[in-house]
């Protein structure tokens, strides 16, 4: 799996070279206030996907916390109910044991 994994990087990487290569002219970014900003269309691209990714990061992060700090809360109160019924923390090593059963009665 490995090893496909690492073909199909290296295709992609030759694909996106390509595409690096194919586009190097020169484009024009007009901004407000007459700021403008030249350089190779491939960099604008990069430019832009990486702001992108970075906002989409900087997007996620309330949300990650927020479900991090639940998730200990959670843990604190599985740990305090266990505690209270005097379980403690569950050993996996050893097998759950049947509730026993009670032999039937003889009938009167």
């Amino acid at each position: 799996m490995k090893f496909v994994s690492t073909i199909v990087g290296c295709i992609l990487f030759i694909l996106f070279f390509g595409f690096a290569l194919k586009n190097t002219q020169e484009v024009d970014l007009h901004f407000f206030l007459d700021y403008e900003l030249r350089g190779p269309l491939v960099l604008m691209l990069l430019a832009f996907f990486v702001a992108g990714a970075a906002l989409g990061i900087l997007a996620l992060t309330p949300t990650v916390f927020r479900q991090r700090r639940e998730r200990s809360q959670h843990r604190n109160t599985i740990q305090a109910l266990q505690s209270a019924a005097g379980t403690g923390t569950v050993n996996p090593a050893t097998p759950p044991q049947p509730d026993s059963v009670n032999p039937a009665l003889p009938r009167a």
